[in-house]
């Protein structure tokens, strides 16, 4: 029997160790944290949305997000601060917010995203914990609003996904959700979509790795991966070596840049951390709500509702700024009625992993029988078990899938397209 380390306890990490097992191999987890979920897995809003999986690297960010990076209230946020290597890595982030690029990342993304639920259905064999099928209703304050998502739909469809949505203007909108507040006018309805509770789904999927033999090796942070003839020594802070296994995993998110240098990993990954908060609402709601322009999405948890949003990059493991979640209130407020945002519980900050290019990062390294499976920013949830399922297809049989091949770990950023490098002067920026 192969033995298989999977360097990361997120949903990304168990869902590849998951399908390493189907395939035969003897699996051991490895996490800094005392416990599973313990990055973007744990308070994330856990929807299960390929129609909205797509490209971070809008190009509306040139215009909008760009001007708007320092403000406190903004969905997209950067604190002033001097730190070279950010500012680099957004360089290289807005050198791709262009149309031409994000329609080649679309069809890019298109390749997991078509599979995502049927790999959801196939880990549903093992995992206790279910997955919700319910729509997801787009609100906006008017019809012109809802444009920009329409025009992502059209791109989704031109890349070949399958998408069916309503869309509905005044009375009909509202009546669609008892949340609606009288400023929503317009709703699109996002057909044969899912949702889960992240950090329980993802304790879940920890179980049944457990039941089916993995063992879990807690608070240990993996920093160095080095070859020793047909093994991978996993070593820990203070040299210690913990183990070694035939191939190993890195799944470590927003930390994946400590361990991908060393790997060859050339595409930078930073951590565009998200926020949320559960707040109570006078009827339990059922339905996901997304709010565009607030870049704010709503999932019902435990009876109450989980309110998450904003892209802030720092560092991390930097403490949670109560600011974000104060922004995330006051752009919801005249938009969601009936709903208790002054009370939340379950205040949280997770890391989430956002490559320069806006790709993931899946595929065999620079270092012979070490993976990485990172970079999916707000897309870990979506797409992670197809991650897990076409790695560990890699991994046994020693040849990559074509859905993989252009997230290679190894790749080179793309040249900035010409249309972006005529704006860098006008933003204060250097190539």
């Amino acid at each position: 029997m192969k033995h298989a380390a999977v360097i990361g306890a997120g949903i990304v990490g168990l869902a590849c160790g998951w399908h390493l097992q189907e395939r035969g191999y003897e699996v051991t987890i490895i996490d800094r944290g005392a416990d599973v979920a313990a990055g973007s897995s744990w308070g994330n809003a856990g929807w299960l949305s390929p129609a909205l999986a797509i490209p971070l690297n809008e190009p509306s960010l040139v215009t909008s997000g760009l001007a708007s990076l320092m403000l406190p209230d903004s969905p997209l946020y950067v604190p002033l601060r001097l730190d070279p290597e950010l500012w680099k890595f957004l360089i290289l982030f807005a050198s791709q917010c262009t149309s031409r690029a994000f329609g080649e990342m679309m069809l890019k993304l298109a390749l997991l995203n078509d599979r995502a639920l049927a790999a959801y259905d196939e880990l549903g064999a093992t995992v206790a914990e279910p997955t919700v099928a319910a729509p997801i209703l787009a609100g906006f304050r008017n019809r012109s609003e809802a444009n920009g998502l329409l025009a992502e739909f059209d791109l989704i469809r031109t890349a070949g996904g399958e998408l069916h949505y309503d869309l509905l203007e005044g009375e009909a909108a509202r009546s669609r959700s008892p949340l609606f507040s009288a400023a929503i006018e317009c709703v699109i309805d996002i057909h044969d979509q899912r949702y889960i509770n992240s950090n329980a789904y993802t304790h879940s999927l920890s179980e049944a790795l457990r039941a089916r033999g993995a063992t879990f090796m807690m608070g240990q942070e993996v920093t160095e991966l080095t070859g020793a003839g047909r093994e991978v020594r996993v070593v820990a802070r203070g040299g210690v070596e913990l183990i070694r296994p035939d191939v190993a995993v890195v799944a470590t998110g927003a930390w994946a840049n400590r361990l991908g240098r060393s790997l060859g990993v050339r595409i930078p990954v930073r951590a565009g951390r998200g926020y949320s908060m559960v707040c109570e609402t006078i009827d339990p709601p059922t339905t996901p709500i997304y709010l565009p322009k607030a870049r704010v999405a709503c999932t019902p948890i435990d009876g109450g509702l989980r309110v998450a949003g904003t892209m802030e990059f720092r560092g991390p493991d930097d403490p949670l700024d109560p600011r974000r979640l104060d922004a995330i209130v006051r752009s919801t407020r005249e938009l969601l009625k009936d709903i208790d945002l002054d009370h939340a519980r379950d205040r949280w900050v997770g890391p989430r992993p956002v490559s320069a290019d806006g790709l993931p990062l899946i595929g065999p390294t620079a270092q012979p029988g070490v993976y990485l499976a990172a970079g999916h920013g707000m897309w870990g949830v979506t797409q992670g078990p197809i991650t897990g399922k076409l790695l560990a297809q890699a991994i046994d049989s020693g040849e990559l899938p074509p859905e993989l091949r252009p997230f290679d770990p190894l790749r080179s950023m793309q040249r900035p397209h010409v249309p972006m490098m005529a704006k860098w002067p006008r933003l204060g920026l250097k190539p």
